[in-house]
């Protein structure tokens, strides 16, 4: 009896077949997470192209998110 099996591949070579098919998997999951990624930022700038552009231009709501300038110090 053959090593082969009924598709003419040894047991190192269906190893290796199912190896790069679990990395090609794998590689589409990632594609497949950036390009949703990628839609959804997309997305928002599609939003943002129609707000106004006072909206986009105005101070943020809290006081306490703008960066403030660093104090003056006589210790220097």
């Amino acid at each position: 009896m053959s090593d082969l099996d009924y598709t003419g591949q040894t047991r190192a070579q269906r190893l290796r077949s199912w190896i790069l098919s679990e990395m090609l998997r794998g590689a589409g999951y990632a594609a497949a997470v950036v390009l949703a990624i990628g839609l959804i930022l997309g997305a928002i700038r599609v939003v943002a192209w129609f707000l106004p552009e006072d909206s986009q231009n105005a101070p943020p709501p809290m006081p306490f998110s703008q960066v403030l300038p660093e104090a003056e110090t006589r210790l220097g």
